[in-house]
C-alpha cells in the first residue's frame, strides 16, 4: 500500500513538471466538492484552448454547474447555472479532434451537437475510455470531441462526482439533484 502511495506521488510531480516544463497553460477548477487541476493543451489544440481559456480570463465558467453526471462515462459542465439558465456564450469554434487526441479517462473535452463545429462553452471530463467519442472519420457521426487537456490532480474529485444522485430536469436527464458547482476556474501562475 505504501509503496503504491509513493509511486503515485511520484508520477503526480512528475506529471506537474511535465506540465510546467513544456509550456502547456494550467488552470485550477474550485468547485463545491473540491479542486481539480488541468493542464491545457495548448501545443495539440490551440483554438479549442484559447476559446476555453477566454471563458477562464472573463470569468465566465464561475458559478455555474456539472448539469450532466454519467458514472462510467463523462460529467459535463460550462454551460447552466443552479437555475439551469444557460450562459450566453461565445460563437462556436472548430472542432479540433482527430485520432491522435483521445477521449481517455481524465482528458477534458469540449461538448457540441450534431454539427461538427458547434462547440461555444461546454466541457466534459472522460471518466473511463471513451473511444466511441474519438475521431473515426469526416462525418458528422464520425468526426469525434475534440480533447484539449487531462486533469493533473485531483481526479479523486471528478470520481466523486461521477457518484452524486441524478434526476431529469426540464429536458435534461442525469442532473446532479444537488447542485455540483464550479466555483471557479483560473490560470495557475
Amino acid at each position: 500500500m505504501l509503496r503504491a502511495l509513493l509511486a503515485a506521488l511520484v508520477l503526480s510531480l512528475a506529471t506537474k513538471a511535465v506540465a510546467a516544463e513544456n509550456g502547456n497553460p494550467v488552470v485550477v477548477m474550485e468547485t463545491n466538492k473540491g479542486t481539480v487541476v488541468i493542464e491545457l493543451w495548448q501545443d495539440q489544440a490551440p483554438i479549442t484552448v484559447e476559446n476555453f481559456l477566454r471563458y477562464v480570463d472573463n470569468n465566465l465558467y464561475n458559478n455555474l454547474t456539472f448539469h450532466r453526471v454519467i458514472p462510467g462515462f463523462m460529467i459535463q459542465g460550462g454551460g447552466y447555472d443552479s437555475n439551469f439558465v444557460e450562459m450566453s456564450g461565445y460563437p462556436p469554434i472548430k472542432n479540433e479532434a482527430r485520432p491522435s487526441l483521445r477521449n481517455d479517462r481524465g482528458t477534458l473535452a469540449m461538448a457540441r451537437t450534431n454539427v461538427i463545429d458547434s462547440a461555444t462553452s461546454q466541457f466534459f471530463i472522460n471518466l473511463v475510455d471513451n473511444d466511441f467519442l474519438n475521431q473515426r472519420g469526416t462525418s458528422a457521426q464520425d468526426f469525434g470531441y475534440a480533447v484539449f487537456g487531462r486533469v493533473i490532480e485531483g481526479m479523486e474529485v471528478v470520481d466523486s462526482i461521477a457518484t452524486v444522485e441524478t434526476t431529469n430536469r426540464r429536458q435534461h436527464q442525469n442532473v446532479p439533484v444537488d447542485p455540483v458547482i464550479i466555483q471557479s476556474i483560473v490560470r495557475r501562475q
